[in-house]
């Protein structure tokens, strides 16, 4: 009995997929090292960040929003120059960054652009 053409075909996809998987699995910074872990659990502070976006400016904290945007844009720089390079590490370091000068921003308006305006309108 002949396989099929559509079977070949699906055991062709069968066999890439398989692949992939085993090359992602034995990859340097894979599923069984820390190089992979400790950047997806890293995702909990950008996520935490994200959430906090609803949250009043007057409780964004300066220090805590310098220190998640300097550790994410000092470690986007690090992970490019490791080896292996980590692009897990390199994404979550690029949303911490990100979350943390889009906060940055919210609390510098709160504190300076609006008191300004405050202060024109008492004027």
């Amino acid at each position: 009995m002949s396989e099929t053409e559509q079977d070949r075909k699906e055991n062709l996809r069968l066999k890439m997929v398989t692949s992939k998987l085993q090359a992602l699995w034995n990859h340097p910074a894979g599923p069984k090292t820390i190089h992979f872990w400790a950047p997806t659990f890293k995702w909990g502070i950008s996520i935490a960040n994200i959430a906090d976006f609803q949250k009043p400016p007057e409780n964004i904290s300066y220090l805590q929003q310098i220190a998640v945007t300097c550790t994410g844009m000092i470690w986007c720089r690090c992970s490019t120059v490791i080896i292996p390079k980590n692009w897990n590490l390199f994404s979550v370091n690029v949303a911490m960054a990100a979350t943390g000068i889009y906060q940055l921003t919210r609390k510098i308006k709160h504190d300076y652009v609006t008191e300004a305006e405050a202060g024109v309108e008492n004027e």
